[in-house]
């Protein structure tokens, strides 16, 4: 019956995409974000699904689809480059077997998420694409919340369905992703059309951040502790009451500390003491290798080069059985250790180039999406009132993956290029719609907006 779920569902969408393709585009952001071919028991195991609903996502979109002013943007560009860069580096990788295995799945998200914007046309397909993003993640998340509610998590112990420790199933990437989709979830349920932002919306929304927040507690991971500080400073960014906010978040934190689970918080205590935790100390040791490399490769190694590497660990700790009062110091070693560092990550595996293209993409449209928010936040046509604080929410998600990334190597895990995509699809919305204000400098004032037609809208 499950796997039969599963393939119902899936029909479900194919059926609604020969009608409106680009359910076939919503289809496959889903088959990407959950996997259901791994989750199934023995139907869909041996299906290309995601390969079925994306050549069905590009035919839709080749023969149906509106391309009046569709055109390559920037930051795709970008991406098409670092595309072949990725492709140059697999060829000339360290490790040529190991780099096909990865390949085979970053070029696939990288070539959807330069495909995606050109589908984003409309305003309802935008908020469509995030909200099939939201659920399909919710997925994960609802179960992740209700079994850390339950058994308290542990970390690389919490099950979200399936023991595979990749993709978004790993721990400490669905905890940074739980976090930031939430700047997303809180916009769809106050600017959202698809499902009118009534109590049954905000409930159910704020049931699903409160979801977001338990994953970091229950997969207990240190860089999600950090990516929920992170987003509580950034709402305070956007709220007006800014005393009031500090102190509900200050009451808050003060009545959840007594309910977490004590191997949580002895957890996040390692945050402080780095240097007797050998987990943080490798990771360290990995960065310096990783520059050191980069220094005689600055090429880059290909995918996974960090399979050479051979660390000496020097870590550094207080004997407890003498109350604490002499530090100990010892040396491990190890070898063939992962970047965990989404940064360090380019560097060895891409080289200087592929780093600068990296960074590059994540920065521009960190730029875009504040000039978009500035550009129409004091608008007072009712048709631009969401533009700002989507530009903000998508932007915010972007930041705290960007801070997240720093401690887990993700610089291709493909929800980020799906919210690259958006962000570009947003802008190209906005340049096509109301091409006057898409390019009117920073800081000028809104000229007077005209009026509202069902074109724009």
């Amino acid at each position: 019956m499950h796997d039969l779920g599963l393939i119902g569902f899936l029909l479900i969408l194919i059926g609604l995409g020969f009608k409106r393709p680009f359910v076939f585009v919503l289809g496959y952001v889903y088959v990407d974000i959950v996997s259901p071919q791994r989750l199934s028991y023995y139907l869909l195991n041996s299906v290309p699904v995601s390969l079925i609903f994306f050549v069905l996502a590009v035919i839709g979109y080749a023969a149906m689809d509106d391309k009046s002013g569709a055109r390559l943007s920037g930051r795709q560009a970008v991406m098409l480059l670092l595309l072949a860069w990725c492709g140059y580096t697999t060829l000339t990788a360290d490790f040529p077997a190991a780099a096909l295995t990865k390949w085979d799945w970053v070029w696939k998200a990288l070539t959807f998420a330069i495909f995606l914007p050109f589908t984003l046309r409309t305003k309802l397909r935008i908020e469509a694409l995030l909200l099939f993003m939201v659920l399909s993640a919710a997925s994960l998340i609802i179960v992740g919340g209700i079994k850390t509610l339950l058994s308290g998590g542990g970390y690389g112990a919490l099950d979200l369905g399936i023991s595979d420790n990749s993709g978004l199933y790993e721990g400490s990437t669905i905890s940074t992703v739980a976090i930031a989709i939430i700047p997303t979830i809180l916009y769809l349920a106050k600017y959202g059309t698809v499902f009118p932002p009534d109590w049954r919306v905000k409930l159910f929304a704020w049931a699903l951040v409160f979801a977001c927040l338990l994953i970091p507690i229950g997969t207990q991971t240190r860089t999600g502790l950090i990516c929920i500080g992170l987003v509580a400073v950034m709402m305070l960014r956007e709220t007006n009451r800014r005393f009031l906010y500090i102190a509900g978040v200050g009451i808050a934190v003060a009545a959840a500390v007594p309910f977490l689970p004590a191997s949580y918080t002895q957890r996040m205590q390692t945050i402080e003491g780095y240097k007797g935790d050998a987990s943080a100390t490798t990771r360290i040791a990995v960065w310096r290798w990783t520059w050191k490399y980069v220094q005689d490769h600055p090429g880059g190694g290909g995918f996974d080069a960090y399979l050479q590497n051979h660390l000496v660990i020097h870590l550094s700790d207080t004997d407890k059985a003498l109350g604490g009062s002499e530090t100990v110091n010892s040396v491990e070693y190890d070898k063939a250790r992962a970047y965990h560092s989404a940064y360090f990550e380019m560097l060895g595996e891409q080289g200087f180039f592929g780093f600068a293209l990296w960074a590059m993409l994540h920065l521009a449209g960190l730029f875009r999406m504040e000039l978009l928010r500035r550009r129409f936040r004091k608008s007072t046509d009712p048709g631009e009132g969401w533009i700002s604080p989507l530009a903000t929410a998508l932007q915010h998600g972007h930041i705290i993956y960007l801070v997240g990334s720093l401690f887990i190597a993700i610089a291709f895990q493909p929800f980020v290029y799906m919210l690259v995509a958006a962000e570009i699809g947003l802008d190209g919305y906005i340049r096509r719609t109301r091409p006057r204000r898409a390019k009117r400098p920073m800081g000028r004032p809104l000229p007077t907006p005209p009026p509202a037609t069902a074109a724009t809208a």
